[in-house]
């Protein structure tokens, strides 16, 4: 893999992917990561107008830039190149798109460890992902 998209929500199990990285670049020193954080869309029908969205939208990209401080550093501090990315969106269906349109030879997320029966009946972001993307997913728990 050269380049993976890793994506992140500041959970245990996303932190748990950058590290996985960093280890993957260990091996493959030329490895390049496309740090990447969803933020929820705006619901449009509570704004009032497209001012109200806009400082909505500031506030989801500024919550997205400190969910990537933590891992930024972590890749930084492994001398892992990177980008880091912060989209709002559906989260699984934005995943799969920057990967596409980001050259990504995979995808490494966290997934929230939920049992089988569980993600049938919920679903989850990593399992939209397996289905919407042709590239590998890796998920950690």
């Amino acid at each position: 893999m050269r380049k993976a998209l890793v994506a992140v929500d500041a959970s245990a199990a996303a932190h748990r992917a950058v590290r996985h990285l960093v280890a993957l670049a260990s091996v493959h020193p030329l490895i390049e990561a496309v740090l990447l954080n969803v933020q929820p869309e705006v619901d449009s029908l509570g704004l009032r107008s497209i001012e109200q969205r806009e400082a909505v939208e500031a506030v989801e990209e500024s919550r997205g830039g400190e969910i990537l401080q933590q891992d930024c550093q972590v890749l930084k501090a492994a001398g892992v190149t990177f980008t880091p990315i912060i989209e709002i969106g559906p989260a699984a269906e934005t995943i799969a798109r920057v990967a596409r349109e980001k050259g990504c030879d995979g995808i490494v997320m966290g997934t929230r460890g939920l049992g089988a029966v569980s993600s049938i009946l919920l679903g989850s972001v990593s399992s939209h992902v397996l289905h919407l993307s042709e590239l590998p997913v890796t998920l950690i728990k």
